[in-house]
């Protein structure tokens, strides 16, 4: 069997040598330009979410009322228990 050879742990770079991060290299107007867009872009997707939930709705709701007219449809789908209604 061969030996394992160990291998020192490199030591952990001081915190002041970190690499410059893109939000040091912007300017704070861009960076609150981009965060600007950012809040601008999740409201308008929770805006499209809440009208599609609501259209979705809206569109059960003709459903239901579509079929609550047709007789067909209650006659399929009503209780046929008429025993507890017999005296």
């Amino acid at each position: 069997m061969s030996a394992k050879k160990k291998r020192a742990n490199a030591p952990a770079p001081p915190a002041s040598d970190k690499p410059a991060t893109l939000k040091d290299l912007l300017g704070a107007e861009t960076v609150a330009k981009l965060k600007a867009q950012a809040e601008a872009l999740k409201a308008e997707e929770a805006k499209r979410q809440e009208e599609r939930r609501q259209r979705e709705k809206e569109e059960r709701l003709a459903e239901e009322k579509r079929l609550e007219n047709d007789f067909e449809y209650l006659l399929n789908n009503s209780r046929s228990d008429w025993k507890k209604f017999k005296e």
